[in-house]
């Protein structure tokens, strides 16, 4: 089964509807039962907000086939980092690194980037990974993605520095923040390849929450001409979205 889910998202597959409409459906009574206990988000409940830059590299003979990649650029980011379930203090935690490039497909045309801390192998990049430590490994869309005419899965990796050892605690990222800019190395690679830089994020000063809610982010809707998330887990997604929306009071 662990072999079928990983052959499933790397090569883009769909389940089908027959098959993800339970599990969808459960994704959403989950979502909105906790959602409602809660007050806030099921998964990601809360995070730290901050601003950011990213540097695409480019390249001369526009190899990666996506006008986006291949074209030298810099964009002003919007980050969200937060922990999955929400456990208290610096209990370890799957982490996600939301990511809102702005203007990357044009003026008002973000690309939205959700990434998790996970592994860096062929199997441990479409898994989420929890940790101690926030900045010990990298953090991958779990997700493939087509770039031009092949499938990818695209991560950020965290360039050594003075924050190695900071703990998964919102408290401490918000610090580490303040302290010093946190970078990272974003990279692709697809199965039977070696990872390959595409840009350089850095992260900056924590940044005031929005006037109403939170930045939502939605990698399907803002995607670029030739880099979009495969449909693999879009139904599972979008459910759990739906229930934790309407356990809070929102429309389902």
């Amino acid at each position: 089964m662990t072999a079928l889910r990983h052959r499933t998202a790397a090569t883009g597959a769909d389940t089908g509807p027959e098959r993800s409409a339970p599990v969808a459906a459960a994704a959403y009574r989950v979502a909105r039962r906790l959602a409602g206990r809660r007050a806030a988000p099921a998964l990601h409940p809360h995070g730290v907000l901050c601003t950011g830059r990213l540097d695409v590299h480019g390249t001369a003979d526009g190899s990666w086939n996506v006008p986006w990649l291949d074209r030298p650029g810099s964009y002003r980011v919007t980050a969200r980092w937060s922990r999955a379930l929400g456990l208290p203090g610096n209990v370890p935690d799957g982490l996600g690194l939301a990511l809102r490039v702005e203007d990357a497909g044009g003026s008002g045309a973000p690309l939205d980037l959700l990434l998790t801390s996970s592994g860096a192998g062929r199997l441990g990049r479409h898994l989420p990974l929890p940790r101690h430590r926030a900045l010990s490994g990298p953090y991958s869309t779990l997700v493939s993605y087509r770039t031009g005419d092949r499938v990818r899965v695209l991560a950020a990796f965290p360039e050594r520095g003075p924050h190695d050892a900071v703990d998964v605690a919102l408290p401490a990222l918000r610090q580490a923040l303040l302290r010093a800019p946190v970078r990272f190395d974003l990279r692709a690679a697809a199965a039977g390849e070696p990872w390959r830089s595409f840009a350089a994020l850095t992260l900056q000063e924590p940044a005031p929450a929005p006037e109403h809610g939170t930045v939502s982010y939605d990698p399907y809707a803002h995607r670029l001409p030739g880099l979009r998330p495969t449909e693999w887990l879009r139904r599972l997604r979008e459910a759990a979205y739906s229930g934790s929306r309407h356990g809070r009071g929102g429309p389902p």
